[in-house]
């Protein structure tokens, strides 16, 4: 049978940079307008950092802004470490482990807004109050699979000889994974960190549905004013984002490569 190569079908260029226009066109549109002078943020006039400067001086968005680091933060602590201790726990085989490894993936093959409606009815039945509290409990479940993988990956790449070494000389099991599983697992860790802080940074629905007054964070105050109808300033706060989702999706990488180059 010939191979059939995508490449060589008819339009298949056309199609695809139709597609990748129809993807990003959009993205650098929104960039441009966030330098726009004019208050309209359809009608181009001249080129300006003024609501770069409104944006960053604006008492709500700061309220926000910190709120989402916060968030992220403490949920990127928390579920790397829960998700350091998951991966070690499943690096031997034992009886069940793909069913305990596919618990741990849920959310991410789950739809957000289930996983979103079922942690607020959790809250609910438990009788918590919504707040910054309940967003980091739901951020930090959401994110452990964001910062297992990478560590998981990792583990499976591992010189298992080197830990042999190491039980050989006397080490016990404290002493091999401090000195020897940790450090060889630590560019993993710092890349699933890294991850796990952007998806919780950018995470709006699973924060929409659990957060409650004062905790509002950058995406939940994007879409609340963008009701009022897009604004330079909107424009703005998603460039910023965008730019700081980009780097630390970059520097996740870069992380996970050193990695696995040593």
């Amino acid at each position: 049978m010939i191979a059939l190569h995508l490449k060589k079908l008819p339009l298949t260029r056309e199609v695809s940079l139709l597609m990748l226009a129809y993807l990003y066109l959009p993205i650098f549109v929104l960039i441009a307008y966030s330098f726009n002078a004019n208050r309209s943020a359809t009608v181009w006039t001249e080129f300006s950092f003024a609501w770069y400067g409104r944006i960053l001086a604006n008492p709500s968005i700061q309220t926000a802004a910190l709120n989402s680091i916060i968030v992220a933060s403490i949920a990127t602590v928390c579920a790397t470490a829960i998700a350091l201790l998951a991966a070690l726990a499943t690096y031997r085989p034992f009886y069940g482990q793909k069913m305990v490894e596919g618990g741990i993936n849920l959310p991410l093959i789950l739809p957000e807004i289930v996983t979103a409606v079922a942690t607020l009815l959790l809250f609910m039945a438990l009788g918590i109050k919504l707040g910054l509290l309940t967003v980091i409990v739901a951020h930090i479940g959401f994110c452990i699979p964001f910062a297992y993988l990478p560590i998981r990956a990792r583990l499976n790449d591992l010189d298992k000889s080197l830990l042999e070494a190491a039980n050989d000389l006397y080490a016990n099991p404290w002493q091999v994974f401090r000195r020897v599983t940790l450090p060889l697992l630590w560019p993993a860790v710092l890349s699933g960190s890294v991850l796990a802080f952007v998806v919780s940074l950018d995470d709006f629905i699973m924060t929409f549905f659990v957060a409650g007054p004062g905790s509002t964070t950058l995406p939940v105050y994007i879409f609340s004013a963008i009701k009022a109808g897009v604004t330079p300033e909107i424009n703005a706060i998603s460039t910023l984002m965008l730019v700081i989702s980009i780097v630390l999706v970059v520097l996740a990488f870069w992380l996970g490569q050193r990695g696995k180059n040593q």
